[in-house]
């Protein structure tokens, strides 16, 4: 069966960066890429009592505007990704983006969705957007992987897992990370935070489950003793080259534990390499 990818799209260039980088990743699999543009009406606003219908002058218009953007998008990506094992597909959407991203993840059954980490409407000097952070806090069935502005894909050859080793492991959460090293022969990293002298005995149990699942894949064991988990995963990233960051993303508590909020954003700032946010199963 093909893989199911959806990509949002803005339009910008950040967003068709994502999506390139999203169609080179996957180019030796059979893809279905959904891309999804939510419009907006320009006058709009949540005050107004009367919901613009389907039919309606303004709703048409900006629904055609969206559509003019796929035909752009489609004729660019077709000049540079003629690639026979993808498909595209586009949806146009007058919608909230969280609720319109989990509407089309439910009726078209995605395995991944694909955001830039800035549209066109980002601050200077901000990689992560809101949209991107909410995107990875609340999309909890499927994973999403974030692309860093201006990133031109190159083979992977190293990805870095962080894990404090406090929860069990499960294959089917570390599915799509084993999946792109395999395709890629690429290597992983397992970085642990360490604040106590030495693992328990059920950590060290996880750490021998997460040895056990990836067997198959080219890995290593890494120690991080820098207080500052946010700095010390860019500069463990920088030092050695690494080309992605791969963490579970934790039902209750991802915003405040080793993901805190304020540290997804934070290596955002800086980030140089693709994030992926692998669900919980």
């Amino acid at each position: 069966m093909d893989k199911r990818i959806l990509i949002p799209t803005d339009f910008s260039k950040n967003a068709l960066n994502a999506a390139r980088y999203a169609l080179d990743l996957y180019a030796k699999l059979n893809c279905e890429f959904y891309f999804l543009n939510v419009f907006r009406l320009d006058h709009y606003t949540t005050n107004t009592l009367i919901m613009p219908e389907p039919g309606s002058p303004e709703f048409e218009a900006a629904k055609a505007k969206s559509e003019e953007g796929f035909a752009k998008l489609l004729d660019m990506l077709e000049l540079h990704h003629d690639n026979p094992k993808h498909s595209y597909h586009t949806i146009s959407s007058f919608n909230f983006l969280s609720e319109a991203i989990k509407q089309t993840i439910a009726s078209k059954d995605i395995e991944l969705v694909v955001m830039g980490t800035q549209g066109a409407t980002g601050a200077k000097g901000i990689i992560f957007g809101s949209n991107t952070v909410n995107a990875m806090e609340k999309i909890r069935e499927c994973p999403v992987m974030a692309i860093p502005e201006d990133l031109r894909f190159s083979i992977p050859k190293e990805i870095v897992f962080p894990t404090n080793y406090k929860s069990t492991f499960r294959r089917k959460e570390l599915n799509y990370l084993i999946e792109i090293a395999l395709m890629h022969q690429t290597s992983i990293s397992v970085l642990h935070f360490k604040k106590e002298t030495s693992l328990d005995e059920s950590q060290e149990a996880n750490k021998q489950l997460l040895d056990d699942i990836l067997e198959n894949v080219d890995h290593s064991f890494h120690i991080l003793t820098d207080k500052n988990v946010a700095r010390g995963i860019t500069s463990f990233v920088e030092s050695r080259k690494s080309d992605m960051i791969a963490f579970i993303n934790k039902k209750h508590f991802l915003f405040n534990s080793i993901f805190s909020r304020p540290l997804v954003k934070e290596i955002g700032y800086d980030a140089k390499v693709p994030i992926l946010a692998l669900n919980e199963s």
